[in-house]
């Protein structure tokens, strides 16, 4: 794949459409991890030092082409204005006067961000004419392109694929450094190599999985999905989510690891409550959930399995929680994982989305994991084999 590198783009005096991404957690208004902000301060600083000024396009949430405030990049600006220690203009909106009068008068290091590209129904319209024509309107601020928001890529929308299309472009420092550690996941790999796998819905993940047992020596099983796995082996799961209609792919699945060698690990004890809450916390036997108990976590003698065979990898990529790491009680699986991650002796990757928001949650810093990607869904589309539009619309 031929990307053209950041350095390859002169922006001397120029205008850069920057697509970004800025999609962080809000709670009350507040940012809640602002991760995905610093992720993108290496390129935004980049451009300022080459001399361009910056338009600066993003997304926040799922608005689906409706003006919700509570979804407004208004208190991402304000962060970014403080983590570059200078202002960052925000426009109230993305093709309207604002918008257009507030990237006219950016000079030299300047930098502005639109509101949500959310807002705007054509962003993400299948209509490619309707894009096409945002897309037109968003290239009309700029003369050139540069792609940093990894966490979009694999969505073919106007700001991504199309607008990228019409200007010179090329791949901002965040895509290239995601690019190259998953090329380093998928192409001869350091072994053994482990990958574990949580999160709710085995679904999301059967495609990885399939593209990745040629590949890998261990896969490990957490998270809400581990339930279905359980349902496969035909064991009783209680109140546990499932979903029933994988249970046949996930039977092939553990057929093919057997054939290939490739070590599954299951978790055999979980941590159970009556309810989805944070209280009456009880670990039992995989073999043994009660019909009226919920599984919330794996337990404490599966974390410490996964954690040791995850430390015997030189090669590890982690995507989704163990467990419901946002209640105390069950939030061990996650953090055994994480610690377990921090002691590897090579190349450990934290999988985007809520996996790197867990680590963060827990005490940790970006600085004790090899690397922590900042798009769960495109780092997984990647290793699933898949065209990720973003990328290709980048290339030259």
């Amino acid at each position: 794949m031929s990307i053209p590198s950041l350095a390859s783009l002169d922006v001397k005096g120029k205008r850069v459409f920057l697509r970004c991404d800025l999609n962080v957690p809000l709670k009350d208004g507040a940012i809640t991890d602002d991760g995905r902000i610093r992720a993108s301060l290496p390129t935004i600083k980049a451009l300022i030092e080459s001399g361009a000024s910056i338009v600066i396009c993003a997304h926040l949430g799922r608005p689906k082409g409706e003006r919700k405030p509570e979804l407004s990049l208004a208190p991402v600006a304000i962060r970014l204005s403080e983590l570059l220690n200078r202002e960052v203009v925000f426009a109230p909106d993305v093709v309207g006067e604002s918008a257009v009068a507030a990237v006219a008068s950016l000079n030299s290091g300047d930098v502005v961000l639109l509101e949500n590209i959310r807002y705007e129904a054509a962003e993400t319209s299948k209509d490619e004419n309707e894009r096409f024509a945002l897309a037109t309107k968003l290239a009309s601020y700029a003369d050139a392109y540069v792609g940093d928001g990894f966490g979009a890529v694999h969505r073919k929308h106007a700001s991504v694929f199309e607008t990228a299309k019409l200007l010179p472009r090329a791949a901002g420092k965040l895509i290239a450094a995601e690019v190259a550690v998953l090329q380093k996941l998928t192409m001869d790999p350091v072994r053994p190599y482990g990958v574990i796998l949580g999160g709710a819905k085995v679904s999301d993940k059967i495609g990885v999985i399939s593209n990745l047992l040629e590949r890998v020596d261990v896969l490990a099983i957490g998270g809400g999905m581990l339930f279905t796995f359980l349902a496969a082996q035909g064991k009783e799961i209680g109140k546990s989510l499932v979903e029933m209609e994988s249970i046949p792919t996930v039977k092939a699945l553990l057929n093919r690891a057997t054939e290939l060698g490739v070590e599954i690990l299951v978790p055999t004890d979980i941590v159970v409550a009556p309810a989805f809450a944070n209280e009456l916390a009880s670990v039992v036997s995989a073999d043994a959930i009660p019909v009226d108990q919920i599984g919330l976590d794996i337990g404490p003698v599966s974390s410490e399995k996964f954690a040791e065979v995850i430390k015997k990898c030189h090669t590890v990529f982690w995507n989704g929680p163990m467990g419901v790491f946002e209640f105390s009680k069950f939030a061990a699986g996650t953090k055994a994982i994480a610690q377990a991650l921090t002691e590897v002796d090579g190349l450990a990757v934290v999988g985007g989305g809520d996996s790197a928001a867990a680590v963060r949650a827990l005490g940790f810093t970006d600085s004790q994991f090899g690397y922590i990607s900042t798009g769960g869904g495109a780092s997984l589309e990647y290793l699933e084999g898949k065209e990720l539009p973003g990328l290709t619309a980048l290339q030259s």
